[in-house]
C-alpha cells in the first residue's frame, strides 16, 4: 500500500501555544480525513484570529488532548530541542502468523509530520545601564517584539491550514476506498 507524508512547514511556538497551535492542526487533519458522519463544530483560536472545525466527536477530542498532553511533558523535560509529531492513518488487518496464532498488521496509508520549534525566550532584562542615563522601558520593546511575533506566527499556522487543505484536495489516490466518503 502507498503512504503518503505531507511534512508541514515548522512553526516556532512558544510553550503556552503548543496546545492551541496542535489542537488546531490535528483537528484540521481529522476532520478532513474523517470517517462516517462528522457533526463539524468551529473552534475560534484564543491566541490568534483563526477559526477551524472539528469532527464534533467526544472520544477523538478526548484522545487528541491527551496526545498534546504527552508531547508538552516531553517538551518540558527536553527544552531546546525541535519536536515533531507524526499523525499517522492506517488500516488494522489479521495477520496470520502461524497456525493458531494472530498478529494485527498495521497498513500506514498517510502520515503527517507537524514540526515545533518550541521557542526558549530569555527572561526580560532591565533596560538600565551603568554607562547610559536613558532608560528604556523594557516591557514596550518585550510587547511589541511579542505582538509582531505572534503575527508572524498567526501567519504561519494559516499557511499550515492551507498546505493541509491543498494536500487532502490534490493527494486521495491513495485513501483507502472505504475511507472515501464525500460525494
Amino acid at each position: 500500500m502507498n503512504c503518503e507524508v505531507c511534512q508541514l512547514k515548522e512553526l516556532e511556538v512558544e510553550h503556552f501555544e503548543i496546545r492551541e497551535v496542535l489542537r488546531c492542526i490535528l483537528h484540521t487533519i481529522v476532520f478532513h480525513r474523517a470517517l462516517g458522519l462528522v457533526r463539524p463544530k468551529d473552534i475560534d483560536l484564543e491566541l490568534f484570529e483563526i477559526t477551524y472545525v472539528q469532527c464534533g466527536d467526544m472520544e477523538l477530542e478526548k484522545k487528541i488532548d491527551e496526545n498534546i498532553e504527552q508531547f508538552i511533558s516531553w517538551v518540558e523535560k527536553h527544552p531546546n530541542k525541535k519536536s515533531q509529531i507524526c499523525l499517522s492513518f492506517f488500516e488494522e488487518r489479521n495477520k496470520q502468523a502461524t497456525w493458531f496464532t494472530h498478529k494485527k498488521e498495521r497498513l500506514y496509508w498517510e502520515q503527517w509530520h507537524i514540526n515545533l520549534n518550541v521557542a526558549q525566550h530569555p527572561k526580560a532584562h532591565s533596560g538600565k545601564s551603568h554607562n547610559s542615563k536613558v532608560v528604556v522601558d523594557p516591557g514596550e520593546s518585550a510587547l511589541e517584539e511579542r505582538i509582531a511575533r505572534r503575527a508572524v506566527l498567526e501567519a504561519s499556522l494559516n499557511e499550515v491550514l492551507f498546505q493541509i487543505i491543498k494536500f487532502v484536495n490534490e493527494k486521495k489516490d491513495h485513501v483507502p476506498l472505504y475511507r472515501i466518503m464525500r460525494v
